[in-house]
């Protein structure tokens, strides 16, 4: 056995060093799913359990386990101190009309909402060091800038968790971003002193980048005008919400993510053109390193660029990635590698390990992996054997590279956005091959030319073209969006069954001899584990307000009132696109004050009693209710003597629990509050 993972570990030694960032992502994962101190503590334990069985080994066993166990056992620990650096004060409590005095840190547009956000430091009344996201409607003064100090009345709560377990955790995303209270505005905001002086590079470059938003707004016009601007500065306030939609349905949302595609198109640009121009003189290019000068002046206008488009994080974590290649550039190594995608990952995980569970970063390394480890496999390399051969065959060589590259993103992306956001555009692929080649040869390029025209006034050509162009990319959006079965959904996959699908496509793209073929079995399993995951019976959220029965391919939501954010999200974990009210369910009966309703699941009827009302009810109707109810829920606190025959989800309950999914056929029930644990951001 020994001798034979010697053997095998020999022959993939130069792939042992990619499975570095894995390690440190496991441990990273472990922390996050595990719920208690005692439990990360005993996965370091055991992260040094296995390095210190690898000494005991030998030769490259030895080297692997060790690594491996370390690196675990880091990525626990990194993820343990990332949540305390952190760590910032949190409401613990709402307020419905609370007058604030506070000091504006950041103002953020979304004219297409017709909306804005700020965000508050230094706020009267409430604990030091707190900071706190308010809405506004309509667009800020343009007083209302960073360091200005405002009054306001607001309604501040402390940042949501998931409305069903397994969603989206803004409180956790919230923690990591030190907000500590979220809310919205309930008058208009008062400039109590306008914002001091700041150094002059500081403003001009804050001013610079609202007026080129407004700007590309303004001079592009329209929905292309919003998503240009989203483009160059990364403002989507102006982007309308069905431009998003169809973007997404059509597998294009990752163009409108300033990520890994722009950040390349204009380092890749800079350092062709350094280099074309620099070789034009002879002096040069015989008395100069000219690919270390192009280097540099891409690595600048990397940065320059990340810096425009507000240094969100998948725009830093390209930069990133795209520094590192420029530097083994410089060196003389290979312009990308599987080593230098390790790299950046591991980098960027040590840094912020909360980076693991957001989709930004899967997806984007994903893809990067899936196409560099293709062109480094054995398919790959016939791609690029048509150099020395005529036009054609070059161009042949081009378009199946191209295809291949789409193929495989999208098979690398698919599983992801399936377990982030339970739908897919199927026709990813097409759209991408059209979409692609026009933003990065034709959009991004135009996009350039109309920033440094419009300083001297001289962009309105460039923009009409500009604007052409961009309404192509959202036509072909809407049109992929529009064909029968654009969008594929499935219910909310099981965490485990997602895992094993990514270890095993990490196998896959990470060995080179044939045991990479392992990875099916794992894949296979995942795959099955996703696809066949059945969607929650009942889902209620963390108060009890809102509770969906999910039924004949639709989700019954308990309030006809019930907002497009819990429709959208509960019908998206259903794996359904419909939702209806609880009234015009078969078998339920609904009066201003309550619901009943009987539910088949298991071999068995479940009768559901809901409170909808704040009303009191008499207490000789409701006792008899209670009784008959295998479950109830409330958003009130319900008296003793009402006692149904299995779950009682009132106010108090609720308040321990936080949203649950219920499945009837077992019965089985996954609460926030149990993924939580003990970590800091569980409520």
């Amino acid at each position: 056995m020994h001798e034979a993972a010697e053997i095998w570990l020999a022959e993939e030694r130069h792939q042992l060093v990619l499975f570095a960032p894995v390690a440190l992502g496991l441990g990273i994962a472990a922390w996050f799913a595990l719920p208690s101190p005692r439990e990360w503590v005993a996965a370091m334990l055991l992260g040094g359990a296995l390095a210190a069985f690898g000494l005991l080994a030998g030769g490259l066993p030895r080297i692997a386990l060790s690594a491996f166990g370390l690196l675990f056992a880091l990525g626990v620990g990194t993820a343990w101190v990332r949540a305390e650096q952190v760590r910032a004060p949190v409401v613990e409590r709402s307020w419905s009309a609370l007058m604030i005095e506070a000091t504006v840190d950041r103002v953020d547009a979304r004219p297409a909402e017709g909306r804005t956000r700020l965000l508050l430091t230094d706020i009267s009344g409430l604990p030091p060091g707190l900071t706190a996201r308010v809405g506004i409607r309509g667009n800020a003064a343009e007083s209302l800038v960073p360091g200005a100090r405002v009054a306001l009345r607001a309604s501040l709560s402390p940042p949501p968790g998931p409305n069903i377990p397994g969603g989206y955790h803004f409180a956790r995303r919230a923690w990591f971003d030190g907000i500590g209270a979220v809310g919205y505005a309930l008058s208009d905001v008062t400039v109590v002193a306008p914002a001091p002086d700041r150094p002059g590079f500081v403003r001009r470059f804050e001013a610079f980048r609202s007026a080129l938003t407004k700007r590309l707004q303004d001079g592009v016009g329209g929905r292309e005008g919003g998503l240009a601007a989203a483009l160059v500065t990364g403002d989507r306030g102006g982007l309308p919400d069905d431009v998003t939609e169809a973007m997404r349905d059509s597998g294009l949302a990752h163009l409108i993510s300033i990520s890994g595609l722009h950040i390349a198109v204009v380092v890749g640009g800079v350092l062709w053109g350094t280099r074309r121009l620099l070789a034009q003189s002879e002096r040069l290019a015989l008395g100069t390193d000219i690919k270390l000068i192009a280097a540099l002046a891409a690595a600048v206008a990397g940065i320059g660029y990340t810096l425009v488009a507000g240094a969100e994080v998948p725009t830093v974590r390209s930069c990133i990635a795209v520094l590192i290649v420029l530097v083994g550039l410089a060196l003389g190594r290979e312009a990308i590698s599987l080593r230098l995608v390790a790299a950046g990952a591991f980098f960027i995980l040590l840094v912020r390990p909360d980076f693991l569970l957001g989709p930004s970063f899967q997806l984007s390394f994903a893809a990067v992996a899936a196409i560099v480890a293709l062109y480094e496999s054995p398919l790959g390399r016939r791609f690029n054997g048509g150099k020395e051969a005529g036009r054609a065959a070059r161009l042949w060589h081009g378009v199946l590279a191209l295809l291949a590259t789409g193929i495989a993103a999208e098979i690398a992306l698919a599983p992801i956005a399936f377990f982030h956001f339970n739908q897919m555009g199927l026709y990813g692929v097409a759209a991408n091959l059209a979409a692609i080649p026009l933003t990065s040869f034709v959009i991004l390029p135009l996009l350039g030319l109309s920033v440094f025209l419009g300083m001297v006034g001289l962009a309105a050509p460039v923009d009409w073209l500009l604007g052409h162009a961009l309404h192509l990319l959202i036509r072909i959006a809407e049109f992929t969006a529009a064909m029968p079965g654009a969008v594929s959904r499935l219910p909310a996959a099981p965490d485990w069954a997602f895992a094993v699908l990514i270890l095993g496509g990490v196998w896959f793209c990470l060995w080179q001899t044939r045991r990479r073929w392992f990875a099916l079995l794992p894949v296979a399993i995942g795959a099955i584990g996703m696809t066949t995951a059945q969607p929650p019976d009942l889902i209620v959220d963390g108060e009890g307000k809102h509770l969906a029965v999910v039924r004949d391919g639709s989700v019954a939501l308990l309030r006809p009132r019930a907002g497009d954010y819990v429709r959208s999200m509960w019908a998206d974990a259903a794996g359904e696109d419909t939702s209806r009210d609880l009234d015009a369910m078969p078998n339920a009966r609904c009066t201003p004050d309550s619901c009943t309703a009987h539910i088949m699941a298991g071999g068995r009827a479940w009768t559901l009693l809901a409170t909808r009302s704040g009303l009191l009810i008499d207490r000789a109707a409701f006792e008899p209710a209670c009784a008959a109810a295998d479950i109830i829920v409330s958003d009130r606190r319900l008296p003793n003597w009402c006692t149904p025959r299995w779950l009682k989800l009132d106010r108090t309950k609720l308040a321990e629990t936080g949203a649950l999914s219920i499945w009837l056929s077992g019965p089985r029930i996954r609460s926030v509050a149990e993924e939580d644990g003990a970590h800091s951001w569980a409520r």
